[in-house]
């Protein structure tokens, strides 16, 4: 009777344990399939990002942050590096003691100088000679500036005038001699599509080619491609003539140093309304770009720090794609 009782006894427990595993919660496959998905949705993008300037540049004129601030605050919207605007410190390029206070507040917020974009300092593609030769003198200082901060790069324009053969001329010649000062210090000079003939990309592609520099090359925006504006103006009036702009970058992109992600306006879900940020990205990335991709807000409709913050997101978002 013990002997059966035992029997039964271990039967009973065996019988328990394997109804017990069966009521185990089981390995939820769906549970992992969503783990590696946000694992692939926290992926680092295949660029870095900093921030552009004249994104604050309604806070800046109007003296609610100082231009010394600006690190601090880019730091504080998640960028790792800052594109300086030489307009907010434009008498203080040469004087050691000031760029010393800016490198000092980029330390002290943990990013990278980038770039200084240089301008009203002269045409560097202006036909008159005296004039292209005082605006190659004027923008030297801004490279030393590029140099004390620790830069890459100076970015320039293409201002001119004449015919695009005269443009072509004078550009390769204004930019060729900035580039070789440029060599002398350590800093690139990058151009932007940034109105006029230069946000004609095939034909800037030419002035970068024909200078052939190592030190030479381009930083493309996702939304300076106006060639032409009614009236004339360089930034006032409509746009009459435009290039395309995905066109425009891809032909840019072999020479790229920096790249520019403008916007403008967001719709309810969050895309750019002008641009396709996603076409923007692949373009971007089938050039093997790993750089860092500056943040340019400059729309209306939004508060600067929302529209950085907006702009920022929908890259990281595209990226995450990718």
């Amino acid at each position: 009777m013990k002997n059966n009782l035992c029997s039964l006894t271990v039967l009973c427990f065996f019988l328990f344990a394997l109804i017990g595993c069966d009521n185990e919660p089981k390995q939820d496959s769906t549970a992992t399939e969503t783990e590696m998905t946000q694992t692939d949705t926290l992926q680092e993008p295949f660029f870095k990002l900093s921030l552009a300037q004249w994104s604050l540049h309604k806070a800046l004129f109007a003296e609610e942050m100082s231009n010394l601030d600006f690190p601090r605050k880019a730091k504080e919207l998640g960028f790792d590096g800052v594109e300086w605007v030489a307009h907010f410190f434009t008498d203080k390029a040469g004087d050691q003691a000031y760029l010393q206070q800016m490198k000092d507040s980029t330390d002290a917020a943990g990013v990278k100088n980038l770039i200084i974009m240089i301008d009203g300092k002269g045409d560097l593609a202006v036909n008159n000679k005296k004039e292209r030769d005082a605006a190659v003198e004027a923008h030297k200082v801004w490279v030393d500036a590029a140099k004390f901060l620790g830069c890459h790069s100076v970015r320039v324009n293409l201002f001119g005038d004449g015919t695009p053969e005269e443009w072509h001329a004078a550009a390769t010649d204004g930019l060729g001699r900035l580039a070789k000062y440029g060599q002398e210090q350590g800093i690139n000079v990058i151009v932007e599509n940034h109105g006029g003939l230069s946000s004609d990309s095939k034909k800037l592609v030419a002035v970068i080619e024909e200078v052939g520099a190592d030190n030479v090359g381009t930083l493309p925006d996702f939304g300076n491609f106006c060639i032409a504006r009614e009236g004339g103006g360089r930034w006032e009036g409509k746009c009459i003539e435009e290039y395309d702009r995905y066109r425009g970058t891809k032909e840019m992109m072999p020479y790229a140093k920096a790249v520019s992600a403008k916007s403008y306006d967001f719709d309810a879900e969050g895309k750019e309304t002008k641009i396709d940020f996603g076409k923007m990205l692949r373009i971007v990335k089938e050039h093997n770009y790993d750089g860092y991709i500056g943040v340019e807000y400059e729309g209306e409709n939004l508060g600067e720090t929302d529209g950085i913050i907006r702009t920022r997101d929908l890259l990281l978002a595209e990226a995450r794609k990718m």
